[in-house]
């Protein structure tokens, strides 16, 4: 039998030959990053582990997001103790205020992670980097704390899912409607502990965001990992964003896959998440007016220049309905200022939207945008939880920004044909 894509990448981080679906592997890892929230944890974990400072500076990568610029004294002190160790172990990739950016858009963007690496992150959406042909995934403090002290893991090899995709996305619909539409498919706990790999024509009509939208959001179906055969987007992608040398994993033709699914690309439509669980889809125009208070757009999921720019485009020469908050989160410094260059910026402040400095902020129910009792919120974000935006009362309805943007305009949840497009 052979070997899915993420089973060759890890078989060879362990050195190995072959590995089968739940064997226990050690492997080396080529990328360790944490945030805001979860380093400091890792810090004083790895402190109580022999030795001290990280196995290679180069390949620890802190960055400040959740709480920055910082909403208190408690996420001040944060950052600090970040702040502090980067510099006293001598990191070279520490990001913090005027560099920083969302982890999951900023560490692809700098071209600190290429195809064929193995790449782990104390933060559940690291699984985003498989959208260049990486094993990525989420651990916990700890586990991150070991990875920094010795470049290696353990890992349970996961059995795999495989998604073929078919045919072309229709205009204004984008690659979070493909992922919501999958979750919808099969259920928050569908992939538990298993790789979605995908496959199929239709990959190659899928921009580079889609595809990070589509993995970043492998975890919110219980996967493991996501990952996306390399192609020539992908090639150009990591030539435009760094030099690291990468490697190109094809899964056998004979790998084994516990599901395969079939989606096509050409029938989907936009899709939006209801609370409180991101399996909880509904195409637009098979439900009544759902008036809102709130619209986020931004997030790991959805905070990149092409979300910018359509977000623009749909607001352009329209306005934000009366009593309505659209919020807009560029993704990193770099996407803030091509935004701002581009000129969309100025179309969505002149449309009445207000526009922050890159941060997770309301995503986690952090800060830039909580919501009160009973509100309610279209977000581009990730998840729906019960009281993840704010009150436990409200609501959250995950979308594309292609629905945000609309339903911003209108006032209601709504798609851009709406719009009248």
């Amino acid at each position: 039998m052979g070997m899915t894509m993420s089973q060759k990448i890890l078989a060879k981080h362990a050195g190995l030959e072959k590995v089968e679906s739940g064997q226990l592997i050690l492997a080396k890892v080529d990328l360790v990053h944490g945030n805001d929230i979860t380093t400091p944890v890792a810090i004083r974990e790895r402190e109580k582990i022999q030795g001290k400072g990280v196995f290679d500076k180069d390949k620890v990568v802190f960055v400040m997001d959740h709480f920055v610029p910082n909403k208190d004294i408690t996420s001040a002190k944060c950052t600090q103790i970040c702040r502090n160790y980067a510099k006293e172990n001598g990191l070279k990739h520490y990001y913090d205020v005027g560099n920083m950016g969302i982890e999951h858009a900023l560490i692809p963007e700098q071209g600190l992670i290429t195809a064929g690496e193995l790449s782990v992150g104390a933060d559940s959406h690291t699984c985003t980097y498989g959208a260049l042909g990486a094993f990525s995934t989420g651990v916990g403090s700890t586990d991150m704390a070991a990875a920094m002290a010795t470049g290696e893991l353990w890992f349970k090899v996961p059995n795999a899912i495989q998604v073929i995709l078919k045919g072309k996305l229709q205009k204004y619909v984008s690659g979070k409607d493909v992922i919501l539409h999958l979750i919808g498919k099969i259920g928050v706990d569908g992939a538990l502990y298993e790789s979605i790999e995908f496959s199929g024509e239709g990959v190659s009509s899928l921009s580079m965001d889609d595809r990070f939208a589509i993995c970043n959001m492998a975890i919110e179906a219980g996967g493991k990992n996501g990952i996306f055969p390399v192609d020539e987007k992908t090639i150009e992608y990591m030539k435009a964003h760094g030099n690291k040398p990468y490697t190109v994993y094809e899964a056998d033709s004979d790998a084994k896959y516990e599901r395969v699914i079939e989606i096509n690309l050409s029938t989907l439509q936009s899709t939006v998440a209801f609370p409180h669980l991101p399996e909880n889809t509904h195409e637009i125009g098979t439900f009544d007016k759902i008036p809102i208070d709130q619209v986020v757009i931004g997030s790991c999921t959805n905070g990149r220049l092409s979300d910018i720019a359509v977000s623009a485009e749909l607001l352009r020469g329209r306005h934000v309905a009366e009593n309505l908050r659209c919020i807009v989160i560029p993704a990193t410094q770099k996407i803030y200022l091509e935004a701002m260059e581009k000129g969309y910026i100025k179309d969505l402040i002149e449309a009445g939207a207000v526009v922050s400095t890159p941060t997770c902020g309301p995503c986690l129910g952090g800060y830039m945008g909580i919501l009160a009792p009973h509100e309610r919120c279209v977000s581009t974000t990730n998840r729906n939880f019960v009281g993840r935006m704010g009150d436990a009362s409200s609501e959250i309805y995950l979308a594309s920004p292609e629905v945000a943007a609309a339903s911003a305009v209108l006032g209601y949840i709504a798609g851009p044909k709406e719009l009248g497009l």
